[in-house]
């Protein structure tokens, strides 16, 4: 089974949260907080200031948190998932989308207000962390568990623990 650290940040700033628009291999796109896979090796903070930088051309400075952390496994599709969402209390630089992976093809801060309709589509482990913690903004960790069933990415059946 193939297993992924992915580090998210939190990123807020003018006009709301910071969102990047990414292009997945089957060319479908959907909306996520800034961050990735974390290589093998490097620490979770650093590879989290790596991508959040190759994504967006910001540079975060300090970090707060984990504010969550999501589990899902998907044993069908052969692979399980620990992300840690943490929050950029300090960042500086440019918001630019120039991602040598090609994967972030936009990047805006979105408001509160509106992140649902822009998350609309996504995975369930990453839309309902991030809306639960941009309703409720608790200041320790919580922690989301998924279940994910099936071969077919696009008729999935996803469970929360």
């Amino acid at each position: 089974m193939r297993e992924w650290l992915v580090g998210g940040a939190l990123i807020e700033g003018p006009g709301g949260l910071l969102l990047v628009c990414n292009r997945r291999r089957n060319g479908w796109l959907d909306w996520t907080p800034p961050g990735g896979v974390i290589d093998e090796g490097e620490e979770l903070l650093a590879g989290l200031t790596r991508e959040v930088a190759e994504e967006t051309g910001l540079s975060v400075t300090r970090w707060v948190g984990p504010r969550y952390a999501v589990d899902a496994e998907a044993p069908g599709l052969g692979w399980r998932l620990r992300v840690e969402a943490w929050l950029a209390a300090e960042y500086e630089g440019e918001l630019r989308v120039d991602d040598p992976d090609g994967i972030v093809v936009d990047a805006c801060f979105v408001d509160p207000l509106a992140c649902g309709e822009r998350l609309r589509g996504g995975h369930r482990w990453v839309v309902e962390p991030l809306g639960a913690w941009i309703e409720e903004r608790w200041p320790d960790t919580r922690t989301f568990g998924y279940q994910v069933r099936g071969t077919d990415p696009h008729s999935l059946v996803v469970t929360r623990r």
